[in-house]
């Protein structure tokens, strides 16, 4: 497997042992596949930290996300998609994307399987979904076992609606494609991803792997269709989230960002996610006491 597939490595040792036990969350896919007549079919599940799901693919779209934790949702096999997943976003992932899930933290993932005919045509590359209120009840009423096939057929139906109307929302970091990237371009990104505490400009990066900041900015757009600025802003923000949740104040978290003062780190990041970082550690450590 290629190193990129993971932002945030496990620790061998962890990761064999959760392996070793992985048939207790994992049971056969195609018992949870939608169809035509249940075009929605859930699967909640509690994930210890550090838990790993290795890459696959399914014939039907999955939105994955959290009541509690942290996920980390890295897509493609060639052109790589890295997103930090906290609860109040949900990730949608397209019919045969190939994808991994790892939890940060221990987790209470919410699984939806979701029949890709009932989704609209142009839903085909993946995207971060604001997760409402609404939308946590319609998917932990649509877990009942015993509900009636007409009850299943109606929530089912308010659930995709409720995803068509949430809000779209930007929480991704794209990497270059591992067969024909330009290799300037991935030692760019990942220098800047192992140190992302480093107040370097474009320019100063390009140099240290050999391009001009005018090439390096052109590499951005036509490889990773986003502007380098835009770029580090996500790996600032799926730096800080792990850190967050974890309970480091924020200014400690600022800093290790590359920010010079809180407040600038704060208005990113609020300005972002829609709340503020020490909202954000309040609401975990409030979950995670």
């Amino acid at each position: 497997m290629d190193r990129r597939i993971h932002a945030m490595p496990l620790a061998h040792a962890a990761r064999q042992r959760l392996f070793a036990d992985q048939s207790l969350l994992v049971a056969d896919p195609m018992a949870f596949a939608p169809s035509s007549q249940h075009p929605v079919r859930t699967r909640p599940r509690n994930l210890p930290a550090e838990w790993h799901f290795e890459r696959h693919h399914h014939a039907w779209a999955q939105l994955a996300y959290c009541t509690d934790g942290l996920l980390q949702v890295v897509l493609g096999s060639d052109a790589q998609l890295s997103f930090i997943v906290p609860p109040s976003r949900a990730i949608l992932i397209p019919p045969n994307e190939p994808h991994a899930i790892t939890a940060l933290q221990a987790a209470r993932m919410h699984t939806l399987y979701i029949d890709g005919a009932a989704l609209p045509q142009d839903w085909t590359t993946p995207r971060v979904l604001a997760v409402s209120g609404l939308f946590r009840e319609l998917a932990l009423a649509l877990d009942d076992s015993n509900l009636s096939i007409a009850r299943e057929g109606l929530l089912s139906q308010l659930v995709l609606d409720e995803l068509q109307r949430a809000d779209l929302q930007t929480l991704g970091v794209p990497l270059p494609r591992i067969s024909d990237g330009d290799k300037r371009l991935s030692a760019l990104c990942e220098a800047v991803m192992r140190n992302p505490a480093k107040r370097a400009t474009l320019a100063d990066w390009a140099k240290s792997v050999g391009a001009s900041e005018r090439t390096a900015a052109r590499l951005f757009h036509e490889e990773l269709g986003t502007s380098y600025q835009q770029w580090r802003q996500q790996v600032v923000l799926a730096h800080a989230l792990p850190l967050l949740a974890n309970g480091i104040p924020v200014g400690q978290v600022a800093t290790r960002c590359g920010y010079a003062s809180e407040s600038a780190f704060s208005a990113m990041f609020k300005g972002t996610l829609g709340q503020s970082p020490r909202a954000f550690s309040r609401m975990q450590a409030k979950r995670n006491g």
